[in-house]
């Protein structure tokens, strides 16, 4: 969903967490005992005497709270732990984002305060690959006392709408994190944000690209640091001198999800029925075994459903919840799960099938690309529609079991959701592999380590095009259990 024009500029709701110590709470009870240094610090090429100190550096892993994404949060950790076991000492702080606070939102937050044997915050992702002693081998180029924010840069090749049109005369010119790769800020820039925070209010509004808006913060319009790119944090393995890396892989728990578990809604209305559907069945609509099309108009030739709710200019929550309720009380009771998509949404089922393995039906998921609006000021998470929103039959159970429901038939769908879920205590899940916009609106470099699920909007491009390039089945992706086999061993 496109928010409202009138708060599509405005600064997103991050940091707030700064000014809390809950973080050193938890990091008090991490690991810190005396450990034999291991000959491996010698063939490391690194001594005590160039200043290797892990306990200078507090890594952040951006976890969720699901247990298949806390699972691998933790692996990360322990893969951390086990090298800073082989170089020093004193292990590091390692702490996961998701436990640091209860907080809607956290996700969007530079959780820490400084701490007075803090050099370093780095933050990666859950499948960031990390080599710890390179990564300190490079931290130790940069001056800790200096103000430093780094990591692998990214940039607009065009304005794009999920940056608010931002830099339109030359997007080439701001740089933001590739936050696969990992990046870093020095903690004289951590207190400066701090003190930043103690003496201005946050506005309440969309999160829609963290990466980016965090930049733009930093930035503050030139009176903060850019980013400085660097190229040992990186997104593949190509350079021996990595210091992080990055797989392109599918997850995959076991056999993919099959077919016939997952049931595809597709919300269309009589005025797209002859532009959007025909494409919808040209390119993915063959590779799913139980598909819908609702719509405000009954028309046998496609077929299309009418749900009996009239079609409205925006939002479409009536015809969501009405999606929701067809699906729960007339569906059979052992499809598990339920895609609301647009019509012009282009999705890999495919690749759906295995994501979907890795989440049990027994622990509700709502699952998709991830926006908040209001975070850090009371306000929630949701799944943008556009790039499909993936529900399981437990989410929804719970969902309309509850009071919550549509305040209009044209409330934003996905933001009414988010509401509920959140008053539900049921997170949102986030898969960075479904997207909202078109492939253009993203920079080649953040896509090249994707195997996206979904792309959204028919706007200026070829759709038939675009799910060939991007989203058909090929003969690479017979290869991904292999792939997915040998990344699991790696760990």
């Amino acid at each position: 969903m496109r928010p409202p024009a009138s708060r599509r500029r405005a600064l997103p709701a991050l940091l707030s967490l700064l000014t809390c110590s809950l973080a050193f709470a938890l990091a008090s009870k991490d690991i810190k005992k005396a450990v034999t240094p291991s000959k491996n610090l010698e063939k490391s090429g690194m001594s005590r005497k160039n200043n290797i100190d892990l306990k200078g550096i507090v890594f952040v892993i951006q976890s969720q709270s699901h247990s298949f994404h806390a699972k691998r949060a933790e692996e990360l950790r322990k893969s951390i732990l086990k090298q800073a076991a082989d170089l020093t000492q004193e292990l590091p702080r390692v702490l996961l984002l998701h436990e640091l606070s209860e907080q809607e939102g956290a996700w969007t937050i530079l959780p820490l305060l400084p701490h007075r044997n803090s050099s370093w915050i780095f933050f990666c992702e859950e499948e960031t690959r990390i080599q710890v002693p390179e990564l300190l081998e490079t931290l130790r180029r940069y001056n800790p006392s200096k103000e430093w924010f780094l990591g692998k840069a990214l940039h607009d090749e065009e304005s794009t709408i999920i940056h608010h049109y931002a830099f339109s005369e030359n997007p080439t010119v701001f740089k933001y994190p590739d936050f696969a790769a990992g990046w870093a800020l020095s903690i004289p820039l951590v207190k400066k944000l701090t003190k930043r925070l103690k003496s201005e209010s946050l506005r309440s509004d969309f999160t829609i690209d963290l990466k980016h808006e965090i930049a733009l913060y930093i930035w503050d319009k030139g009176d903060g640091p850019p980013l400085t790119p660097v190229p040992e944090l990186c997104t593949d393995s190509v350079d021996v001198h990595c210091a992080t890396t990055f797989h392109s892989f599918l997850p995959l728990c076991g056999n993919p999800v099959k077919k016939e578990d997952i049931f595809v809604a597709v919300k269309t209305c009589k005025k797209f029925h002859s532009e959007r559907i025909p494409i919808v069945k040209q390119t993915w609509a063959g590779q799913a075994s139980l598909i819908e099309y609702y719509s405000d108009h009954a028309e046998s030739s496609i077929p299309t459903v009418d749900l009996g709710i009239p079609n409205t200019d925006r939002g479409h929550c009536g015809k969501t919840f009405a999606i929701l309720e067809r699906f729960l009380n007339h569906s059979h009771d052992k499809i598990a799960w339920l895609v609301i998509v647009d019509d012009d949404t282009l999705i890999s089922i495919s690749r759906l099938q295995h994501l979907l393995s890795c989440y049990e039906s027994s622990e509700p998921v709502f699952l998709g690309e991830r926006y908040g609006y209001g975070l850090g000021t009371g306000g929630y998470s949701y799944i943008t529609g556009g790039g499909g929103m993936v529900f399981n039959r437990e989410a929804i159970r719970r969902l309309l079991t509850s009071k919550c429901r549509c305040y209009s038939n044209d409330a934003p769908d996905d933001m009414v959701l988010g509401m509920c879920f959140s008053g539900l205590g049921v997170p949102v899940t986030h898969s960075p592999l479904f997207h909202q916009a078109r492939p253009v609106d993203y920079p080649e470099d953040y896509l090249s380590h994707q195997v996206p699920i979904s792309f959204h909007k028919h706007w200026n491009i070829d759709p038939v095009k675009v799910y060939v390039t991007w989203l058909a089945p090929s003969e690479e992706d017979k290869s991904w259990p292999e792939t997915q086999k040998g990344f699991k061993e790696e760990l």
